[in-house]
């Protein structure tokens, strides 16, 4: 078996090898045959013969086979068939043999170039169909190309939108709505005497107050300042502290002192993450506590939310982790962490849900943050 998987597709890949081994085959039987007396007079030389042919006409094609046909009706008559070693037309039964020898060999031949073209036939269409399949491939490979680029722009901007919003409300409406309370304080000190009016004008003064920290509170949760000043640590401790006075969820957070500062992006993503996990823990769990463990493992950044709540049901958890339509929310983390070469795992066992962000460590410098902290400062002092 070994050596026809090697040998023959040599033969068929080149027309000299087919002829010399149609040749040689033919010549090889012949002299055997010659040698041994016993197959004189016999039909021994014919049967082998007509092997030969066939094994030249199923490997080698029409033209080889033909070549062999010849060869084996000529030495056969001049060496098998009386009187031997001569040309001359033999006698009636000898020629009926040859003549059934040549059928039988015309016969095979056409059936074997048949089968010959059918197969070249069939080559011929699977390649055509490979390349097809090659060309498919290629555009659905651009098509998903293009909509992984789109996709990382629509985020890119999403981001830059939500830093001017918070830019914008901090600068222009919150510094309006300081000097608005300053001179409401200023009226109602002037007009203390008026029970009624410092009344209202304390009540408008304490709903400015409350617009202002629900303006600071909103521009702060667009993107918090902290995230670009002070690193990923410092903001996700500042919003685990507001998310716990906010909805009286009991956050446990697990940083280790020494978790250093990660590139931008990355950031970004692990505090989106965080945020969008709570927010679900605090709207559908109905968990009292949560935890966040935030660790560097094997060259990876592991964050890992867990909750005691109701969990969630195998039914909605198989939509979210197979071809289901997940929320808006986890498809947004998840486009996150795989636009960074990360990914999202979500595991639910009826009494709480764990969900795991695994993203690849890309620590940012030393002297990268310490370039960025004094930049932030004075814009922090310049807003001011």
């Amino acid at each position: 078996m070994r050596s026809n998987n090697s040998l023959f597709p040599r033969i068929l890949e080149n027309m000299w090898l087919q002829y010399a081994f149609a040749v040689l085959s033919t010549f090889v039987v012949l002299l055997t045959c010659h040698a041994s007396s016993l197959f004189l007079s016999s039909p021994v030389p014919y049967i082998l013969l007509f092997l030969v042919v066939a094994c030249s006409a199923w490997y080698c094609g029409l033209g080889p086979a033909t070549l062999a046909l010849t060869l084996a009706l000529a030495g056969a008559r001049y060496w098998f068939i009386s009187p031997t070693r001569s040309f001359r037309f033999p006698d009636t039964a000898q020629s009926i043999t040859m003549l059934v020898f040549l059928v039988a060999s015309v016969g095979l031949i056409a059936m074997a170039e048949a089968r010959r073209r059918h197969n070249e036939n069939l080559r011929c269409g699977h390649a055509q169909l490979e390349d097809r399949v090659k060309e498919r491939t290629a555009e659905l490979d651009i098509a998903n190309k293009n909509l992984r680029d789109l996709s990382a722009r629509l985020l890119q901007l999403q981001d830059d939108e939500r830093r001017r919003i918070a830019r914008e409300l901090h600068d222009s409406v919150g510094q309006l709505l300081a000097g608005l309370s300053m001179n409401l304080s200023a009226v109602r000190t002037d007009i203390e005497r008026l029970t009624k009016t410092a009344t209202t004008l304390a009540d408008s003064e304490g709903l400015v107050q409350e617009m202002t920290r629900e303006v600071r509170t909103i521009s702060h949760l667009l993107h918090p300042p902290l995230l670009d000043e002070a690193g990923l640590v410092s903001a996700v401790r500042w919003y685990v502290d507001g998310f716990g006075q906010r909805s009286k969820i009991k956050v446990d957070l697990d940083v280790p002192d020494d978790f250093g500062r990660l590139s931008c992006e990355m950031e970004t993503a692990i505090f989106r993450v965080v945020q969008e996990c709570l927010t679900n823990i605090h709207r559908h769990s109905g968990s009292p506590i949560a935890k966040i463990h935030l660790r560097h493992r094997d060259g990876e950044v592991v964050v890992a939310i867990q909750d005691k709540g109701k969990g969630i049901s195998p039914v909605k958890l198989n939509e979210m982790t197979t071809s289901g339509m997940p929320g808006v929310g986890i498809r947004g983390m998840r486009e996150r962490l795989r636009q960074l070469g990360g990914d999202l795992q979500i595991n639910s066992n009826g009494s709480g849900a764990v969900v795991v962000a695994r993203l690849p460590a890309e620590e940012v410098s030393s002297v990268a943050v310490a370039d960025v902290l004094p930049v932030a400062d004075a814009s922090s002092t310049a807003a001011a």
